[in-house]
């Protein structure tokens, strides 16, 4: 079974879909086998990765909601490794069409189940909220990965989105670990994203990933291109500290691997 990775924060614009689509890339990359799944309605890691809704027969929209098979909604992308489960604009109404059912927050989890067993990772594009979808990623999922912009408001909703996971923890998912804090939209010139930095580091410790993700213009334009940055610029700096990101996830999760392993004996 396939590691499940949620990225998410309630605030926009921090990076997270950014986030979604280049690190699972840079997965990839690496040789690991990938599936983004894309579950915001506005679909940008689906076009970002070069597979617009548009041109697509089935989505995660008909797979919650219509119970259609999620191995025939699974797209491939011209990364090598990296597969994409898109959205669409439909999935803005699923919430309501989910609010009277008895398994609501669990329909992603049996989706995920089905498909996991094909993938070494998992990762799921949440949307910029805390509503029915995202306690759906957040059920489905092992562990989730929150973007914080190195800006003034960073720090703004983090306690709020660490309350839901601590309660779909309790109620839904005794599972869920914070995979970790990633710091994005970097610009070191500013005193101010220094600033943040320091707090981040100072309050979360450990939680913080030492990858940074610079501000890049290269990072910019790759939505424009639909693919990832590394397979546009691969000797940029954004691509250079996405795979350096995806390196230290795999560290990580080395290390957590082979602290749950038991001790051999003689």
């Amino acid at each position: 079974m396939g590691k499940v990775i949620a990225i998410a924060n309630q605030k926009g614009g921090v990076g997270k879909t950014t986030t979604a689509i280049n690190l699972s890339a840079s997965l990839a990359t690496l040789d690991k086998k990938v599936l983004l799944i894309d579950a915001d309605p506005q679909a940008n890691a689906s076009s970002g990765v070069g597979v617009p809704s548009e041109e697509t027969d089935s989505t995660i929209y008909d797979c919650l909601i219509n119970g259609a098979d999620p191995l025939d909604a699974i797209y491939e992308t011209d990364t090598p490794n990296l597969h994409i489960l898109p959205s669409h604009i439909n999935l803005v109404g699923a919430e309501l069409e989910l609010a009277n059912q008895s398994d609501r927050e669990f329909r992603l989890r049996e989706l995920v189940k089905q498909v996991s067993p094909y993938y070494d990772y998992v990762l799921i594009d949440c949307l910029p909220s805390l509503g029915l979808i995202t306690v759906n990623a957040l059920s489905a999922a092992d562990s989730v990965l929150i973007p914080v912009q190195c800006e003034y408001f960073a720090l703004e909703g983090l306690s709020k989105l660490q309350n839901t996971i601590s309660l779909v923890k309790k109620q839904l998912n005794p599972k869920l670990q914070v995979e970790g804090i990633l710091l994005s939209m970097y610009d070191a010139r500013l005193r101010l994203a220094n600033v943040v930095v320091s707090q981040v580091r100072d309050i979360f410790g450990d939680l913080v990933f030492d990858t940074i993700i610079h501000r890049n213009a290269r990072i910019g334009e790759a939505p424009n291109l639909h693919m990832p940055v590394v397979m546009i610029s691969a000797n940029s700096r954004g691509s250079i500290n996405f795979l350096n990101l995806a390196q230290e996830f795999l560290d990580n999760n080395r290390d957590q691997i082979r602290e749950a392993a038991p001790t051999a004996t003689g």
